[in-house]
């Protein structure tokens, strides 16, 4: 079989997209025609769209924070958990969290982490992050 006719075939027919949509019987469908609520996505696709995210994520992360290389572990895994929790511009939405932690005044941030409707929405997620810009 020509799979890469096949390819190109499938894709005039099915289309490339890449946010769900419902198809013609109201499946949620993504990519070229990935049945989700029938078939989902293996652990391993997880696993890639989850690496793919986190590149993202700590690309982020650096653009609002030029310093972050030089930021503990546990600052760095904080502010990527809030980073992934909230997307970029909810994220930037935390300004004095981000004043202070340009400040290096890490007490700060964590109060201004948890004195946010993520944290109340959240719970214990927020509580350890908070621990984590805290302690360092």
């Amino acid at each position: 079989m020509n799979r890469v006719r096949l390819h190109s075939e499938l894709i005039r027919d099915e289309a490339n997209r890449l946010k769900p949509y419902r198809d013609s019987v109201g499946k949620l469908t993504i990519g070229i025609g990935r049945n989700l609520d029938d078939r989902g996505i293996s652990k391993e696709e997880s696993f890639f769209l989850f690496k793919n995210d986190l590149n993202r994520v700590e690309a982020e992360a650096l653009s609002v924070f030029p310093q972050f290389p030089n930021f503990s572990d546990s600052r760095q895994r904080a502010l990527i958990n809030m980073l992934f929790n909230l997307g970029l511009s909810r994220f930037l939405g935390f300004k004095r969290m981000i004043a202070a932690i340009h400040n290096n005044d890490w007490g700060k941030a964590a109060d201004e982490a948890l004195d946010s409707r993520a944290a109340r929405q959240t719970g214990e997620r927020y509580s350890r992050i908070a621990k984590l810009l805290r302690e360092g």
